[in-house]
This record gives structure tokens, sequence and C-alpha cells, in this order.
């Protein structure tokens, strides 16, 4: 019997990007979306977010619930914009803001001190059943690289055109859906929960 298991996102690409990525790692498990309210992340960290979301989502459905919450870490900037990547460029929330405001704030940086990582916490949230207290595990992936100079390539979303990953000449914005699939900060997180998944479902 196939087990269904809830992404807490309303990201239909994100569950595409999901479905592929844990699809050969969880055979027997099915990976749905989700239509619910959505909790406010008023969390502290990538992990206290990504547990927000899983906990609301399992909450409203009843099933084993999955969440990430991901973001770019700046080494020089003490690691922001971290959980607030998505809203660095201010009240717009768009790509091209958060990334001009990220370039103008690195401008006069030598490529040394450009170190960044993409990271991602991934949560799963199981149901208590009979009273007892949900089970929560979360996972953290690091992608390690730096931040360049100007945007590059057409591909990915987010800061995807300024992160070149360590040991590659192009930026994130550059690789296909395939390469990113190997490497990313979201499949290393899942694929170590995964593992828990597997273990407790």
């Amino acid at each position: 019997m196939t087990q269904q298991l809830v992404l807490a996102s309303h990201n239909a690409h994100k569950l595409t990007e999901l479905q592929r990525i844990l699809g050969p790692l969880i055979p027997g498990i099915e990976l749905i979306g989700y239509d619910g309210p959505e909790p406010v992340e008023n969390g502290t960290s990538f992990e206290e977010n990504a547990l927000l979301k899983a906990r609301a989502a399992a909450e409203h459905t009843g099933l084993p619930a999955i969440a990430d919450d991901s973001g770019i870490a700046v080494d020089v900037l003490g690691g922001c914009p971290g959980i607030f990547s998505a809203r660095w460029g201010g009240p717009a929330r768009s790509d091209t803001a958060n990334v001009d405001l990220l370039l103008w704030q690195l401008s006069d940086l030598a490529d040394e001190h450009r170190a960044a990582g993409f990271v991602c916490a991934a949560a799963l949230v199981i149901p208590g059943t009979d009273g007892a207290a949900p089970e929560e595990v979360c996972e953290l992936g690091v992608w390690k690289g730096s931040v360049l100079r100007a945007p590059a390539g057409e591909g990915g979303f987010g800061y995807d055109p300024v992160f070149q990953p360590e040991g590659s000449c192009r930026s994130a914005a550059e690789m296909t859906a395939a390469e990113k699939d190997q490497h990313s900060h979201r499949t290393r997180a899942f694929t170590a929960l995964a593992e828990e998944i597997r273990t407790r479902l």
C-alpha cells in the first residue's frame, strides 16, 4: 500500500523537484501537494521555519508532512541574508531586487571574501496517535560556493544566477536541472531526510 506524504508548500515547481529527488530514494511513498493554510514563518533559523511549515501541514491533513526552508548565507555578512533571503531586497520581494542589493553590498569585496553557501533545512513531522506527541526530525544541507560579481545564466531562480558552486566555473543558473539535483543544498538535505522517512513510515 502506498503511503502518502504531504509537501507543505503551494509551489508546484518545488513539488515537481522533490518528486524527482525523492522518488528513487523512497519508493512506495507518494508525495502530494498541499492547499491548506500556511503558518507565519517567525522562526529564527531555517530549521525552525521548516518545522513550522511541516507541523501546520501535518495538523491540517492528518498525514505525515515534509517542508523545507532555504536561502543563501554569505560568510562576510555573518550568514545573511539567511532566513531573510526571499525578502532581502525589500517589500517588492522580487528575485531581481534581492540579487541587486546583495551584489551592491559585496561590490567592494575581493573574490576571496565572497564565500557563501546555499542552505536548506528539510523537516519531517508525523502526527501522533492516541494523544502521543508528533514525531519531528530536521536535516540540514549546505552547498558551498561564492557570490559572483554579476548574474550569469538564464535557468534556476532566486540567487542561482550569482551563486558559483565550489569546483565549478558556472553559476547555478547555468546548470541543468539534473546537474543541480546532483549537488544542491535541497538534494543534500532531503537525501538525509529520506533515510528518516524510510525508517519511520
